[in-house]
């Protein structure tokens, strides 16, 4: 049985699949708890909640069937379920896509676990909660207005304003269950996916027992042929690493995303205990001369600014078809990466990157304020975020801060400037393979891997005439485009890392509503007042970046529109502005190695 709801729906961890589980996506009972009072009433103990919400989607979403976009910090979830038949033998693992932001899970009225973070996934064993015939769960979450939480674009006020839009709150990603033994696989980890044939993988175990092993099965994924293998025994432990090589290797690009699928398969005195299935590109990504080099080669990486949201559903995925044409239509618009800004997405479309040759830099939703508590909260959300990506090849770069979010005070507090570097260290540490950019856009510490720049500086000629100098000696100016910010802090200087554009255009569409050009975006970004002028402008700023010898990548702001930003090369709803053919076909023009 793989579903109850929604049968046609694909595993949501592609990384590390299992053929039996069951999707609890579907129609939940509901309430807000806008009183306070469901924990002192008990409403985790059997009760039956007066509103019905179509999980994963957020409350605040039309497509949930609740639709309000008020404020309500507090509210509850529950459904009931049955237990396959013979899942009751070994462990039962309830797992949550992501939850935002605290959540308190009940099984059967006994609390089962808790968690706090709103953008990574969690799980519980719920087998010693369940009991014959039907179960419930019940799940209490609390999303408050707090400044402090990581909370990426999701405005303050609840109402759409400058950069900032409609909250997500809640269950916004999948729910599922899955059987699993007591013996079993916790996590893969891809230590080594080298472009000639090398491949290192990591295989943690939920516990240490003896007399066991561990098999690597490696297929082509073109015709799922077996090309190699790899086989390790071990008398006591919890963890192993398989190594293999496989041969006539052909590496993972955008251009040529080949990959290559992986079963793991866990073995106690010869009797199979579990089996997993994950995938892995063979590539390498290095910074060598100011440049990015993509499996021994320079790579300009030429990159649309993501946000992952939709009319309907927010910040929550329509479906696995929408992750994966967002994906399609940044490779038809001739961009070979994407920089997925403030949000962690579903692991479904970082598999559809994968799968279709996207690269991707993975940025942190970031908090509004800062206190040690705040710090706390996003260097614990963030590694569990690269844990959980870091096996995909389609991944270049990690960006846990940006424009200073939530570090005000930067430049007079040394100990915000400490855990710019400490987070750089510390993203190191989980995964080393890639570079690690500590505060995109401006006020860069001594240790980011990549200069990135902010810079919407418009007419053209504009933005061209501020690094007239860079051009002649290959240093960046001092101070940026927003408000004069330091490129980087006192104290540290820039020390040849790649220079990259990372946010750069945002051509706005002057409103019809006089009243609209009251919001401060318009004091920021450039104006056009039709699709005609967008692709003049547009044209003009790509020849005009095209001509500067030290850019080493650029990311355009961007792919769609959100909410009142009006700025994407697509509306909201993923209707093009621009041809794309047209697009992609200057874009080769000015980079031809892409």
């Amino acid at each position: 049985m793989r579903s109850f709801d929604t049968p046609s729906a694909p595993y949501p961890r592609p990384q590390m699949v299992r053929q039996q589980w069951a999707s609890l996506d579907g129609w939940w009972e509901f309430a807000f708890d806008d009183a306070n009072l469901g924990l002192s009433e008990r409403w985790f103990d059997g009760r039956e909640l007066p509103q019905r919400i179509l999980v994963p989607f957020p409350y605040q979403s039309r497509t949930s069937g609740i639709g309000s976009r008020e404020i309500h910090e507090v509210m509850w979830y529950s459904r009931s379920f049955d237990v396959p038949y013979g899942w009751d033998s070994g462990a039962l693992l309830l797992h949550f896509g992501a939850v935002d932001y605290r959540a308190d899970v009940w099984v059967n009225g006994r609390v089962a676990g808790r968690n706090r973070g709103g953008h990574v996934p969690f799980s519980f064993d719920i087998a010693p909660y369940l009991r014959p015939g039907q179960n419930r769960v019940t799940v209490r979450v609390e999303d408050r207005q707090d400044p402090y939480q990581p909370r990426g674009k999701q405005s303050a006020s609840g109402t759409p304003v400058r950069i900032y839009y409609y909250c997500t709150s809640g269950i916004w990603q999948n729910v599922w269950l899955e059987p699993v033994a007591p013996l079993r696989i916790d996590y893969l980890r891809v230590v080594e996916a080298d472009p000639g044939g090398t491949l290192a993988v990591t295989v943690h175990l939920h516990g240490p027992f003896s007399e066991w092993e561990a098999e690597l099965d490696v297929f082509d994924d073109l015709d799922s042929t077996h090309v190699c293998a790899s086989t390790w025994t071990s008398s006591r432990g919890a963890s192993l690493e398989l190594r293999t090589r496989i041969p006539d290797p052909k590496p993972w690009s955008p251009n040529a995303p080949h990959l290559y699928g992986l079963r793991v398969r866990l073995l106690h005195r010869g009797q199979l205990v579990d089996s997993v299935e994950s995938y892995v590109g063979l590539r390498t990504i290095e910074l060598k001369d100011g440049w990015f080099h993509l499996n021994g080669k320079r790579t300009f990486l030429l990159m649309a600014l993501d946000q992952g949201y939709w009319p309907d559903t927010l910040l929550a995925a329509p479906s696995d078809d929408a992750l994966r044409e967002d994906v399609v239509w940044a490779k038809r618009f001739g961009f070979n990466g994407v920089r997925k800004h403030q949000k962690i997405e579903h692991e479904r479309w970082l598999y559809w990157c994968d799968r279709l040759g996207l690269m991707v830099w993975e940025e942190m939703p970031n908090a509004r304020s800062w206190s040690e508590e705040s710090e706390e909260r996003l260097e614990i959300e963030w590694l569990r975020a690269v844990m959980r990506d870091a096996n995909h090849p389609a991944i270049v770069a990690w960006v846990p801060v940006v424009e200073s979010f939530g570090f005000p005070e930067l430049i007079r507090h040394p100990h915000q400037h400490d855990f710019l570097e400490r987070m750089v260290s510390r993203t190191r540490l989980v995964d080393s393979t890639r570079p690690v950019i500590d505060n995109d856009g401006w006020q860069h510490t001594d240790v980011t891997d990549v200069c990135t720049i902010h810079d919407y500086s418009h007419p053209v000629e504009a933005l061209l005439e501020r690094y007239a100098s860079t051009r002649l000696n290959g240093l960046p100016p001092e101070t940026g485009w927003h408000k004069g910010k330091a490129l980087f802090l006192p104290g540290a200087q820039y020390r040849g890392q790649p220079i990259v554009f990372s946010e750069v255009g945002g051509y706005l569409l002057a409103p019809e509503r006089p009243e609209r050009r009251r919001d401060r975006l318009y004091d920021h970004y450039g104006n056009v007042r039709n699709e005609d002028e967008l692709a003049q402008r547009y044209r003009t700023l790509m020849e005009g970046l095209g001509s500067l010898p030290f850019l080493a990548g650029l990311c355009y702001t961007q792919l769609t529109d959100v909410e009142h930003e009006q700025n994407g090369l697509m509306t909201i709803d993923r209707v093009p502005r621009l041809p794309p053919e047209q697009l992609a076909a200057l874009h080769r023009t000015l980079w031809p190695d892409l």
